[in-house]
C-alpha cells in the first residue's frame, strides 16, 4: 500500500464559500503562493463557471503557481467543463474536478432523476473532460449518505471512463467515522478497477467529525485528503489541513503514512488565511489556536517545565510556533511563577518567592489577565538593582502640523546628559533621544500599553521588550503620561543590561 497521502487544499474554493470571507484576486494569489510554500499537492483554485471573478482567479493562480496541480471545479455539465478547461490553460499541471449527487436525496429530490441516468451523466462528464486534460477527478456528491453498492457501481463506471481520482465526500457531515472508513474499505474491495484511481476524502464538520472521518478513510485506503486551512468552509466547515497532517505526523510509527507538507509553515499559513478572510481562529482550535500550546493549570505547568512531553504530544516548533505558553492564572503554581520571573530578569530567594506568590494569588483572583508588568510590579522594586540610569527631564513638542520633537535629560550615575531628537511620534522621538545618550544598539521587540484605571486620567502601564546582543530584556513603566511611562519602561530594560 502506498504510504504517501496527497493533500488537496480547497481553501480557495470550498473555504471561500463562507459568507463574508471572499477574497479578491490579489489575495487569492497570495494564499495560493503560501499553499505552494506549505507543500500542498493540489490547489482547488475555484469554480470557474460561477462568476467572471472566479474564472480570472483560476487563470491568475495558474500563472502564479509552479509545481502544485491546479484544479477547477465543475458540475457534470459540458459548459462548466468547457469554461474550466479554458481557465486552466496556463496551469503547468491541471485537473478538472467534475461530479454529481449520488444519494437518494440528491437523485430524486435535487436532480429529479434516477440512478441509471446519474451513472450515464457521470460517465459522459468524465469522458468529456478527458478531451481537455488527462487528470480527471470525479466527485460523488453526498457519498456519505449513498448506499455502498450503488456508489461502487458509479465509481467503477467513472474510472472506466477515465477518472484518475475518485472523491468520496461526506457532504453533509453526517457519517460516523467507523461507517465512513467502512465505506472506503468497501470500495477498495468491491470496485474491480479501483487500483487505477486514487480514492479521495472530502469531509464536512457538521457534527464535529470531519477530521475523524478523514483519518478513518485514510486508514482504510484513501490516499488523497481534501482539506482547508483552519477547517474553514460551508456551514460548520471542512476537514482541517493542520489536524490531518499533524495526526499523521504524530502517529507516524503506527500508520506509516506521510505527506509532503512543511509543517513549520502551518502556523504562518493559518494566520495569513485568518487575516485575509477576516475569520479569527478560535482560541481552542487544535494545532493553531491561541491556546493549543498554552498551559494554565499548575500541575500541567510544572509537568511541562520539567519535560514538555508530559503534556504536549507535538513540539510547537514543528508547526511554526516558537514555544509553549505558560499562562499565569489563579491555578498556576510556584514553578510557573518562578519561571516567568526568571524570564523577566528577577531571581528571588525562596522566602521572597513565597511572599510574591501569595500576592500573586490575590491578584489572580481579581484579574483574568495577568501580564508581565503585573508580575514585575509584584516582585517589587526592592528586588531590582539600584537604577544607574534615571530620567531627569523630558519635554515633548507635538501636534497635528508639527514634527514631534523630544528633549531628554538622563542622570547616569550622578552625571547629567541631554539630547534632542525628532520622530514619527512623541514616543518614538523620546526613545531616539535616549538612544543618542546611551549609545547602545538596541531594538524594541515588543511594546505593550495597558490602562490601569478608566477615564482620560488613566494611569498607563507600559511593558517593553528589547533585544541587545541577541538577548532579551524586559522593562516596565507606569505614569498618567504615556510618553513618560514608555521612556521609563525603556530605561528599566536598559538598566538590566547594565547589571548583567
Amino acid at each position: 500500500m502506498n504510504d504517501r497521502l496527497y493533500i488537496f487544499d480547497t481553501t480557495l474554493r470550498d473555504g471561500e464559500q463562507v459568507p463574508g470571507c471572499q477574497l479578491n484576486k490579489v489575495e487569492k494569489i497570495e494564499v495560493a503562493k503560501a499553499l505552494q510554500e506549505l507543500g500542498v499537492d493540489v490547489i482547488e483554485a475555484g469554480f470557474p463557471i460561477s462568476s467572471p471573478g472566479d474564472f480570472e482567479s483560476v487563470v491568475e493562480i495558474s500563472k502564479a503557481v509552479t509545481w502544485p496541480t491546479i484544479c477547477a471545479l465543475t458540475r457534470a455539465v459540458q459548459k462548466d467543463i468547457d469554461v474550466a478547461a479554458e481557465s486552466l490553460k496556463y496551469a503547468k499541471k491541471k485537473r478538472i474536478h467534475t461530479g454529481i449527487g449520488t444519494s437518494n436525496f440528491h437523485i430524486y429530490h435535487k436532480l429529479n432523476s434516477n440512478p441509471e441516468a446519474i451513472i450515464e451523466r457521470s460517465v459522459e462528464a468524465v469522458k468529456y473532460a478527458k478531451k481537455y486534460v488527462e487528470d480527471i477527478e470525479f466527485y460523488a456528491e453526498d457519498a456519505g449518505r449513498t448506499e455502498n453498492e450503488y456508489l461502487a457501481r458509479v465509481i467503477e463506471a467513472v474510472i472506466k471512463a477515465g477518472a484518475t481520482v475518485v472523491n468520496i465526500p461526506d457532504t453533509t457531515g453526517y457519517t460516523l467515522p467507523n461507517d465512513f472508513g467502512a465505506k472506503i474499505k468497501y470500495l477498495t474491495e468491491n470496485v474491480s478497477n479501483i487500483h487505477k484511481a486514487i480514492i479521495s476524502t472530502h469531509c464536512h464538520n457538521d457534527l464535529g467529525m470531519a477530521t475523524a472521518n478523514t483519518i478513518s478513510g485514510i486508514i482504510n485506503g484513501a490516499r488523497q485528503a481534501e482539506v482547508t486551512i483552519n477547517g474553514i468552509g460551508e456551514r460548520a466547515g471542512n476537514t482541517s489541513l493542520e489536524e490531518v497532517v499533524m495526526t499523521l505526523k504524530t502517529h507516524y510509527n503506527a500508520l506509516q503514512i506521510e505527506t509532503g507538507i512543511n509543517t513549520k509553515k502551518i502556523y504562518g499559513t493559518s494566520r495569513l488565511v485568518s487575516t485575509l478572510m477576516n475569520m479569527p481562529v478560535q482560541p481552542n482550535k487544535a494545532v493553531v489556536g491561541r491556546n493549543a500550546f498554552a498551559h494554565s493549570s499548575g500541575i500541567h505547568q510544572d509537568g511541562v517545565l520539567k519535560n514538555r512531553e508530559n503534556y504536549e504530544i507535538m513540539d510547537p516548533s514543528d508547526v511554526g510556533i516558537d514555544e509553549s505558553a505558560i499562562l499565569l492564572t489563579a491555578r498556576s503554581g510556584r514553578a510557573a511563577l518562578k519561571h516567568r520571573l526568571e524570564l523577566l530578569g528577577f531571581e528571588l530567594s525562596k522566602e521572597k518567592l513565597d511572599e510574591v506568590y501569595e500576592e500573586f494569588l490575590n491578584l489572580a483572583d481579581k484579574k483574568k489577565d495577568i501580564r508581565d508588568d503585573d508580575i514585575a510590579l509584584l516582585a517589587g522594586d526592592a528586588t531590582r538593582q539600584e537604577r544607574r540610569i534615571k530620567l531627569d527631564f523630558l519635554q515633548v513638542v507635538t501636534g497635528k502640523s508639527l514634527i514631534p520633537m523630544a528633549t531628554v535629560r538622563l542622570d547616569i550615575a550622578g552625571e547629567k546628559f541631554d539630547a534632542t531628537s525628532a520622530g514619527n511620534g512623541p514616543v518614538d522621538a523620546a526613545i531616539k533621544a535616549v538612544k543618542q545618550i546611551i549609545n547602545r544598539q538596541v531594538t524594541i521587540e515588543e511594546f505593550l500599553v495597558q490602562a490601569i484605571t478608566r477615564g482620560s486620567d488613566d494611569v498607563g502601564k507600559v511593558h517593553m521588550q528589547i533585544d541587545y546582543d541577541n538577548k532579551y530584556f524586559h522593562g516596565f513603566g507606569t505614569n498618567t503620561d504615556i510618553i513618560i511611562a514608555s521612556v521609563e519602561a525603556f530605561l528599566d530594560a536598559i538598566n538590566k543590561i547594565q547589571v548583567k
